[in-house]
């Protein structure tokens, strides 16, 4: 019984420190294009969002209830299975915040609570109608309408603000994208949170201190919202960029289009019970909002690195979730190697991050993104950047950085006639 009891302690921290992966990995979802726009400062932003992430994890537990009691089969689910789908969604989580991505920390909870469910109890565990109904077709239809909603959204502002006066059109816009960036934030409290109260909510199922299809306690409610509230509040800087400027270059216009769309479609999720990706939502509203401007564009090298880390979500989440749960099936001494494992994992993760330190002075640094087509090359990658380091200067540099070199004294040719000859 005491071994039992550690096990689900260790559960219970390692979904907070998934919450806290899952606040600074999504503060990009409410306030990248807030702090792109210079609506507010970096830091002012995170500390709002903060507040409004733990607030709106109290305002609802309908999402909460889908993960605890709706996609997998809790009869036979041990905790050493949950603490299994943790690892692998925190590492998803950590590896792609490293290479600036916004995927789903939805998704990769959601994948990992699959790929040990199904290692530990067979494919059966997985309940496949929630799994559709409230997972996938959400996935799919949520940037869809989010984007279509904030293209239609970004030219509606434009058509109606064409006659007014520009700075106070900009400044009412900016007030509004603060007031659009806190109905994010609230609403990525009432989602985003509640998913780990669901995993937490399951544990305690499983490890007999809850009774079945109990509601989260009030203490897990708050537990898990202070969690997300303090990553938000530290701010996944890598990720804001790539969210503000790495899609498109927003104006206040497109800022507040596209946060009230995501917003919109967030909440109705919300209360509908679907286990909502804030961060398709999100993206989905930015690409359309900047595609809702004339001469607007997308980045779409960036958007389909993006799309190609929603679509590996679920199988690598599931995948290194399924290999822990089979390390764990040794016993004590199973657990505590895929605990030494994630904690040296993440460990590494975090200095390789620190060789390129992006935080609050530089998040929004660099150009804005050019338009696509012949002589209109986009923005540097990664790789792009990587290579400009160690390649020649292109001509242009080169003669001017030969002008202001002296040229080197030559010797006379004896044949060549002389300026006095000539004259």
């Amino acid at each position: 019984m005491e071994s039992f009891s550690l096990i689900l302690a260790i559960v219970v921290v390692t979904a907070l420190a998934f919450d806290f992966t899952n606040g600074f990995h999504d503060t990009a979802n409410a306030m990248a294009t807030t702090i792109s726009t210079g609506a507010l400062k970096p830091k002012v932003a995170v500390a709002m969002s903060a507040v409004l992430n733990l607030v709106g994890a109290f305002l609802s537990v309908e999402v909460a209830n889908t993960i605890s009691k709706g996609l997998v089969d809790e009869t036979g689910i041990r905790p050493e299975v949950i603490f299994a789908a943790l690892v692998g969604a925190i590492l998803w989580n950590l590896l792609t915040w490293l290479v600036g991505l916004p995927s789903s920390s939805s998704h990769a909870l959601m994948g990992g609570l699959i790929g040990a469910a199904v290692a530990s109890a067979g494919i059966g565990a997985v309940n496949g109608d929630v799994l559709v109904t409230k997972v996938l077709l959400p996935a799919i239809a949520a940037p869809i309408v989010a984007g279509l909603a904030a293209m239609l959204a970004s030219r509606m502002t434009y058509s109606l603000g064409r006659k007014a006066d520009g700075r106070a059109a900009a400044k009412g816009y900016r007030a509004g994208q603060i007031a659009s960036a806190g109905l994010v934030s609230l609403a990525h409290g009432t989602n985003d949170a509640q998913k780990t109260m669901g995993i937490i909510t399951l544990a305690l199922i499983a490890g007999g201190s809850l009774a079945p299809d109990s509601d989260p306690p009030v203490w897990v409610i708050l537990g898990a919202g202070l969690a997300i509230a303090l990553g938000t509040y530290l701010g996944g800087w890598r990720i804001i960029r790539t969210m503000g400027k790495g899609l498109t270059d927003l104006q206040p216009q497109q800022g507040f289009a596209a946060q009230t769309s995501a917003a919109t479609v967030i909440l109705a999720s919300s209360h509908l019970g679907f286990s909502l990706s804030t961060t398709h939502s999100v993206s989905g509203a930015v690409m359309g909002a900047g595609l809702g401007r004339k001469g607007g564009v997308v980045r779409w090298s960036t958007a389909t690195r993006m799309f190609v880390a929603w679509g590996l979500t679920l199988p690598a989440a599931a995948l290194v979730a399924a290999l822990a749960e089979w390390v764990c099936r040794a016993g004590d001494w199973g657990t505590g190697l895929v605990a030494v494992f994630l904690i040296a994992s993440s460990f590494a993760i975090w200095r390789i991050s620190r060789r390129e330190v992006v935080d609050h002075t530089n998040v929004v640094d660099g150009d804005p993104v050019a338009a696509e087509g012949p002589g209109q090359p986009e923005p540097a990658g990664v790789v792009t950047t990587a290579m400009a380091a160690v390649s020649p200067p292109p001509t242009g540099v080169t003669e001017e950085l030969a002008a202001t070199v002296p040229a080197p004294a030559t010797t006379p040719d004896p044949k060549a006639p002389s300026a006095a000859t000539t004259v």
